[in-house]
């Protein structure tokens, strides 16, 4: 069941989502919010919250204790799991939908990442305007829960660092494109910050500064990625970088 089908299921139930609705931010760090106050949860829950978070579909419960406790005795990582979700369902407080062999997000759960990931897609398809965007860098900095070392969280942290990075670099190159210079390149530089080493961010910075008419910005974006280019990896900048710069550098007085 997707996210919008457990919603709506939640409205057929009617009085049982009178909990309210329930913040839960996995990007930058866990944080759950319940009608303005936040909610204190121990480990073992937040690792099935952020777990579930994940799927648009209900997971099964041998599922959910085999990952998150892989370590642990079958019987052991079930008790712990049935320890989780008591932490998760108190009274006025529901987080997870259980049944005897599945689990997933209450239907008046909405997940910062969920929103974040629509909100890529519509700006990588354009299907949204960045002129009708606020600040529009600043939906897409931070990693998916940067602290937790778990294996299935080091995979997802990848996967969606690896699409804010091409939504910023879109933003950079949007924002270019209709004059809105300032946040082109907070954008572009967003991009840098959270991967130094590559090389499409800075040429989306590089093309803003030109587009803005700043040549000496320019190089010296470049130069600090051949910089750290020869210096981490051992490589020149591409064709492509360079031609960006073949026509900027000032004349020579001397020649001609």
């Amino acid at each position: 069941m997707t996210t919008s089908a457990r919603v709506a299921e939640g409205a057929r139930r009617g009085g049982t989502d009178a909990v309210g609705r329930v913040e839960l931010s996995l990007i930058r760090g866990f944080r759950v919010v319940h009608e303005g106050t936040m909610v204190s949860l121990p480990l073992g829950a937040q690792r099935v919250l952020a777990f579930l978070a994940l799927h648009d579909r209900p997971v099964l419960r041998a599922a959910v204790a085999g990952t998150l406790w892989q370590d642990a005795a079958e019987r052991r990582a079930c008790a712990s799991l049935r320890s989780a979700l008591w932490r998760l369902n108190q009274p006025g407080l529901r987080l997870v939908d259980a049944t005897v062999t599945s689990l997933c997000l209450a239907p008046h759960v909405r997940v910062d990442l969920q929103r974040v990931e629509e909100l890529a897609h519509d700006v990588l398809s354009r299907r949204v305007a960045c002129e009708a965007m606020g600040r529009p860098a600043q939906s897409f900095r931070g990693d998916f829960l940067p602290d937790w070392p778990d294996d299935w969280v080091l995979i997802e942290r990848e996967r969606f660092r690896q699409l804010r990075l091409h939504v910023l670099e879109a933003l950079c190159d949007q924002l270019t494109e209709v004059g809105r210079f300032g946040e082109a390149v907070d954008a572009g530089l967003a991009a840098v910050a959270a991967e130094p080493l590559r090389e499409s961010a800075h040429r989306a910075v590089m093309r803003a500064y030109l587009a803005e008419g700043n040549r000496g910005e320019a190089l010296r974006q470049y130069d600090l990625y051949r910089q750290l280019a020869q210096t981490e990896l051992g490589v020149a900048p591409s064709a492509v970088m360079r031609a960006l710069v073949a026509n900027t550098a000032a004349p020579d007085p001397r020649d001609g």
